[in-house]
Protein backbone atom coordinates (compact mmCIF):
# COMPACT_ATOMS: atom_id res chain seq x y z
CA UNK A 1 0.00 0.00 0.00
CA UNK A 2 1.58 3.13 -1.13
CA UNK A 3 1.60 5.36 1.58
CA UNK A 4 1.17 9.99 1.76
CA UNK A 5 4.86 11.86 1.80
CA UNK A 6 5.24 12.54 5.32
CA UNK A 7 4.93 16.07 4.88
CA UNK A 8 1.41 15.45 3.68
CA UNK A 9 0.44 13.24 6.44
CA UNK A 10 1.84 15.80 9.25
CA UNK A 11 -0.68 18.18 7.78
CA UNK A 12 -3.35 16.13 7.96
CA UNK A 13 -2.75 15.01 11.54
CA UNK A 14 -2.72 18.87 12.55
CA UNK A 15 -5.64 19.95 10.83
CA UNK A 16 -9.38 19.46 13.12
CA UNK A 17 -11.73 16.72 12.38
CA UNK A 18 -14.50 17.77 9.42
CA UNK A 19 -17.30 15.68 9.14
CA UNK A 20 -16.69 12.81 6.33
CA UNK A 21 -18.82 13.39 3.46
CA UNK A 22 -20.80 16.54 2.30
CA UNK A 23 -22.82 19.01 4.74
CA UNK A 24 -26.70 18.12 3.39
CA UNK A 25 -28.89 20.05 5.50
CA UNK A 26 -32.04 18.25 4.80
CA UNK A 27 -34.66 20.28 7.04
CA UNK A 28 -34.08 23.55 7.50
CA UNK A 29 -35.44 26.69 10.53
CA UNK A 30 -38.93 26.49 9.10
CA UNK A 31 -39.24 22.88 8.48
CA UNK A 32 -37.81 22.38 12.52
CA UNK A 33 -40.10 25.10 13.54
CA UNK A 34 -42.86 23.05 12.18
CA UNK A 35 -42.22 19.80 13.79
CA UNK A 36 -41.51 20.92 16.59
CA UNK A 37 -44.94 22.26 16.88
CA UNK A 38 -47.00 19.37 15.17
CA UNK A 39 -45.46 16.98 17.45
CA UNK A 40 -45.57 19.22 20.54
CA UNK A 41 -41.84 18.85 20.99
CA UNK A 42 -40.19 20.63 23.79
CA UNK A 43 -37.38 22.92 22.79
CA UNK A 44 -34.61 20.39 24.18
CA UNK A 45 -36.40 17.35 22.44
CA UNK A 46 -36.48 19.61 19.49
CA UNK A 47 -32.37 20.58 20.10
CA UNK A 48 -31.67 16.98 20.34
CA UNK A 49 -34.18 15.70 17.29
CA UNK A 50 -32.01 18.08 15.06
CA UNK A 51 -28.65 16.85 16.09
CA UNK A 52 -29.78 13.46 15.79
CA UNK A 53 -30.92 13.84 12.50
CA UNK A 54 -27.59 15.34 12.13
CA UNK A 55 -26.19 12.06 12.21
CA UNK A 56 -24.71 12.75 16.26
CA UNK A 57 -24.65 9.90 18.61
CA UNK A 58 -26.00 9.63 21.99
CA UNK A 59 -22.43 10.49 23.37
CA UNK A 60 -21.46 13.37 20.71
CA UNK A 61 -25.13 14.96 21.43
CA UNK A 62 -24.42 14.88 25.70
CA UNK A 63 -21.19 16.35 25.17
CA UNK A 64 -22.29 18.67 22.84
CA UNK A 65 -25.40 19.74 25.00
CA UNK A 66 -23.06 19.20 28.33
CA UNK A 67 -26.14 16.32 29.87
CA UNK A 68 -25.60 13.19 29.98
CA UNK A 69 -25.78 10.25 28.12
CA UNK A 70 -28.69 9.10 29.77
CA UNK A 71 -30.82 12.50 29.71
CA UNK A 72 -30.32 12.21 26.12
CA UNK A 73 -31.90 8.45 25.77
CA UNK A 74 -34.70 9.83 27.79
CA UNK A 75 -35.33 12.62 25.41
CA UNK A 76 -34.62 10.36 23.01
CA UNK A 77 -37.45 7.69 24.35
CA UNK A 78 -40.32 10.81 25.03
CA UNK A 79 -39.13 11.92 21.10
CA UNK A 80 -39.95 8.27 20.13
CA UNK A 81 -43.62 8.53 21.57
CA UNK A 82 -44.33 11.55 20.36
CA UNK A 83 -43.58 10.98 16.75
CA UNK A 84 -44.03 7.15 17.55
CA UNK A 85 -41.72 5.57 15.83
CA UNK A 86 -38.87 3.48 16.74
CA UNK A 87 -35.61 4.29 15.46
CA UNK A 88 -33.59 7.18 14.70
CA UNK A 89 -34.00 6.80 10.49
CA UNK A 90 -37.80 6.24 11.17
CA UNK A 91 -37.82 9.69 12.89
CA UNK A 92 -36.16 11.74 10.42
CA UNK A 93 -37.68 10.01 7.58
CA UNK A 94 -41.25 10.70 9.16
CA UNK A 95 -39.98 14.55 9.27
CA UNK A 96 -38.90 14.89 5.87
CA UNK A 97 -41.94 13.39 4.91
CA UNK A 98 -44.25 16.03 6.93
CA UNK A 99 -41.97 19.33 6.36
CA UNK A 100 -42.18 18.45 2.24
CA UNK A 101 -45.02 20.11 1.20
CA UNK A 102 -44.18 23.22 3.04
CA UNK A 103 -40.38 22.72 2.02
CA UNK A 104 -42.24 23.64 -1.99
CA UNK A 105 -43.79 26.41 -0.84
Amino acid sequence: MDQLPEQTNQHIRNEPSAPLGPNVVLLGPKQWSYVQRQYNLTFREREIAELICNGLLNGSIANHLRIRPGTVKTHTRNIYRKVRVKSKIAMLLRFVADTREISTQ
